[in-house]
């Protein structure tokens, strides 16, 4: 199990659907922990020490929060630079940034409320629907971005449609000839756009419906579900080892620090920094059950503050 991916998740996440069809892709073989849609989360709250997001990733006793470094351990297990964001330039990664912007809050705030009342409803009961609503309430307070509303999150979606059904004219994917990151990253807020108004992309956006089918198509691969506390024994084992710098070193090594992303949910996790490479950034925790766990985060999109 020890190079076997863990994945925190819950199947309407958009943007776990987005690692799960990468897994589905390269054939990886993983372990499913099923996690609630809002915090408390006692699966993986204890290792990650309250990371607000989801999903995380885990191989053994390492963390990984938010999908920039889960994609980079999947581009790693799967031997595909691909999937690394690292190696994103050009128009991948204008597609990835736009993607992950402003369409992503669209694909919500695109679909009307009675429409995504009624969506939210059937998934999760009347009582799970409150609950979900005052946690991504509480999610966005303190949050950088504004999502966007009505006609405004439409337009934002048909520019979106439009961009990407010119740009696979005669083509399967978005860059390359395979599936890439930007693929993945396309996908996620259509499937999100999709699930939430329960009607599938308009039949004029022809290329588009292709695309989405071709990358349905790919499923979720070999997934095995996996009991929390076989979670845990994973996490009972020595960290791999440290990444070196790829810079300067950094003065807060050894230092307790807090990071946090910097746009939404931004909910600080504290620990001791061990590692800080150009894209990544590494904190200690002392776990209560499973002794010491590194939590990796992004340095990009997240801050790290000294405590």
């Amino acid at each position: 199990m020890s190079e076997t991916l863990i994945l925190h998740h819950y199947d309407a996440s958009p943007y776990a659907e987005k690692i799960r069809l990468m897994l589905g892709w390269t054939g990886l073989r993983w372990h499913s922990v099923l996690s609630p849609p809002q915090p408390p989360r006692p699966n993986v709250d204890p290792l990650s020490g309250g990371y607000r997001r989801i999903p995380i990733g885990q191989i053994g006793a390492d963390v990984f929060c938010d999908t920039f470094v889960i994609a980079q351990e999947l581009a790693r297990l799967a031997d595909t630079p691909s999937l690394d964001p690292e190696r994103v330039a050009g128009e991948a990664a204008e597609i990835i940034a736009r993607a992950e912007g402003d369409v992503f809050f669209a694909a919500i705030g695109s679909v009307s409320p009675l429409t995504l009342l009624g969506t939210l409803l059937r998934t999760m009961g009347p009582l799970g629907m409150l609950r979900f609503a005052r946690d991504r309430a509480g999610m966005m307070q303190g949050a950088t971005v504004k999502p966007p509303q009505g006609e405004a999150a439409r337009s934002i979606m048909r520019s979106f449609l439009d961009e990407l059904d010119q740009r696979l004219a005669g083509r399967d994917f978005l860059v390359e000839t395979e599936p890439s990151l930007a693929d993945f990253s396309a996908f996620h807020p259509l499937w999100l756009h999709v699930a939430s108004r329960r009607h599938p992309i308009d039949s004029r956006y022809g290329n588009v419906v292709r695309w989405y089918e071709r990358m349905e198509s790919f499923g979720h691969g070999a997934r095995e579900e996996l009991d929390p506390e076989r979670a845990f024994e994973a996490a009972r084992a020595e960290p791999r080892p440290l990444p070196s710098a790829d810079g300067e070193a950094d003065a807060r090594i050894g230092q307790r620090v807090s990071v946090a992303p910097t746009d939404y949910g931004t909910v600080a996790v504290t620990g001791t920094l061990v590692a800080a490479t150009s894209s990544r950034c590494i904190v200690a925790r002392q776990t209560e059950g499973c002794g010491t766990v590194h939590v990796h985060f992004p340095r990009r999109g997240f801050s790290l503050e000294k405590t």
